[in-house]
């Protein structure tokens, strides 16, 4: 049986989590509830789908659902291209499915509007527009990966998905049968392909070198392992190839209802694939092999279900998974060697003689015995491994301390400097201090010695002006007394003069022109220091 070991079912699809949901049967059961209940969705449509409120000759989802496909089809040809995504990311959320009830029941009415067509033809889907298209395949078949940017699909490819005569599954993409397979469920079950997808469910998804999946030797039929243990497809039977008429495990493919061993096949696909699996893969597979075995009645299969559950709990306490990969794959090879020794005990089930059962117990203590020096050295190893690495780990401790000690080191060096700096700071800002202090001081006396200046100053200039103006007046009064004295000469000799025609009115008013030169100089003499004191004030 293969173990679907090899698949070049590619991992290329950009939304393998998505491509893997099928919401067609969830949509069926919610329907044919709802219908029960007795309620009217296409009535209530219009309060029931989330969608935007447009203008003019804009589209819904409804509109795409329901409409003739050449009418929206013209309508999508004008509109612009980011109004298509966004119509495409809102179907995208709705499949998405995290938005409760409402949304799978907004994703189911539109299933069945479109499921419920029997315009939608190959003629009439050619004159489809490209997002029209995409989406119709989305709603369909209930997978956003047809709606992903990265995705491009051709037009025939998109119709052909959605008449069923291509398989869904954008990674698979096989024309539908494959390879005209004539089988009950390839021809029942429309758009299901025998190459990737489950027997039961019709589910698809990536799994390979995996025991999740059981393919059938025969009809190479492909099954989920849960949905086979589910439907009571893996139950104990009779195998045609043991002989003897011996109980064991077996699959019943329902494809073709023929049965498959499944120990040998479980050996095969730990064989080819265990090493390569990681801790958790290994785990895993091991549940699923002990859930396969968990009902088996035959020893080996107890044996099987036993170990399983047995490597589990170790690998749950820290056994390493290249130990328990190598356990199961030496319990495999036990196995095949106790058939073998059970098949040379000779048929019948005659009885040995004395010396060749010693010889055979003999033989397979020796065999335990090797087998028990070969863990022996196995364990052997991996303490001298451990203690390497204890090594390790004690010399990486002690390069760790002496970073640490050379830090603390550094960290105190550090603190030195920046109280050194600190120290130097505070020096540094006292003088500053002091500094400014002492300016200060020297702007202080030297606005009290502005002061004394200009004081003096004005009390120097005063001086001056009070020392010539004293001058002035005493020349102005020699002056009048000299004027005084002349003019009492002149009046004495008045009678003298008249004789003469001299006019004494002459006389005196060059006596006042004479006065009035003095008092104006002496004003003068006044306003000068004055300007003076203000020039330097100004100053």
């Amino acid at each position: 049986m293969d173990p679907r070991l090899t698949s070049n079912q590619a991992q290329e699809s950009p939304t393998e989590s998505a491509s893997s949901r099928d919401t067609s049967p969830n949509a069926d059961a919610i329907m044919a509830k709802k219908l029960e209940n007795g309620h009217t969705e296409n009535d209530n449509f219009e309060h029931s789908v989330v969608r935007r409120v447009f203008s003019g000759d804009k589209i819904t989802l409804r509109h795409i659902a329901e409409e003739r496909v050449d009418a929206v089809s013209e309508k999508m040809q004008v509109l612009p291209d980011e109004y298509l995504e966004e119509l495409k990311c809102g179907l995208r959320v709705i499949l998405d499915g995290n938005g409760g009830l409402q949304q799978r029941e907004e994703f189911m009415i539109l299933q069945k509007l479109v499921q419920s067509r029997s315009d939608l033809t190959p003629k009439a889907l050619v004159r489809a527009h490209r997002v029209q298209l995409e989406i119709l395949v989305a709603i369909k078949m209930g997978i956003q990966a047809f709606l992903h940017p990265n995705v491009s699909l051709s037009q025939n490819s998109l119709i052909e998905i959605f008449l069923y005569k291509r398989c869904r599954n954008i990674a698979c993409q096989r024309q539908l049968p494959v390879e005209d397979c004539s089988c009950e469920i390839c021809g029942s079950k429309n758009g299901f392909c025998n190459v990737c997808m489950c027997v039961i469910c019709t589910k698809f998804d990536f799994e390979v070198n995996t025991c999740r999946w059981i393919g059938c030797d025969l009809c190479s039929h492909w099954t989920h392992t849960d949905c086979a243990i589910r439907d009571g497809l893996i139950c104990m039977g009779t195998s045609t190839r043991s002989g003897g008429g011996q109980a064991e495990m077996l699959f019943r493919c329902r494809a073709c209802s023929r049965t498959s061993e499944l120990l040998g096949w479980v050996k095969d696909v730990f064989q080819h694939c265990a090493p390569l699996w990681s801790r958790t893969a290994l785990m895993t597979e091991l549940d699923i092999v002990g859930r396969i075995f968990r009902r088996s009645e035959d020893v080996k299969g107890r044996k099987l279900f036993w170990k399983c559950e047995e490597l589990i709990e170790k690998m749950k306490g820290g056994l390493a998974e290249q130990m328990a990969c190598r356990v199961i794959l030496m319990f495999f090879q036990e196995l095949e060697t106790d058939s073998l020794k059970s098949a040379e005990l000779g048929e019948g089930g005659r009885l040995l003689a004395p010396q060749e059962a010693c010889n055979q117990i003999a033989e397979v203590v020796q065999e335990a015995i090797g087998k028990m020096e070969m863990v022996a050295n196995e364990k052997l190893r991996m303490l001298k491994k451990a203690h390497q690495a204890l090594e390790a780990c004690d010399l990486e401790l002690e390069d760790k301390a002496r970073e640490v000690s050379d830090l603390k080191l550094e960290r105190q060096r550090k603190k030195q400097q920046i109280e050194e700096l600190e120290s130097i700071v505070k020096l540094k800002q006292a003088e500053a201090d002091m500094f400014q202090l002492k300016a200060d001081e020297a702007r202080r006396e030297a606005e009290m010695l502005q002061k004394i200046t200009l004081a003096k100053s004005e009390k120097s200039e005063e001086e001056y002006a009070s020392r010539y103006l004293k001058l002035k007046l005493s020349e102005a009064e020699a002056e009048r007394q000299y004027l005084f004295q002349k003019i009492k000469l002149q009046e004495s000799s008045r009678s003298s003069h008249s004789s003469k025609g001299s006019d004494p009115s002459q006389m005196y008013a060059k006596m006042q022109d004479l006065i009035k030169n003095v008092y104006n100089s002496s004003s003068n003499a006044e306003i000068e220091p004055s300007e003076r004191n203000s020039a330097q004030k100004s100053s």
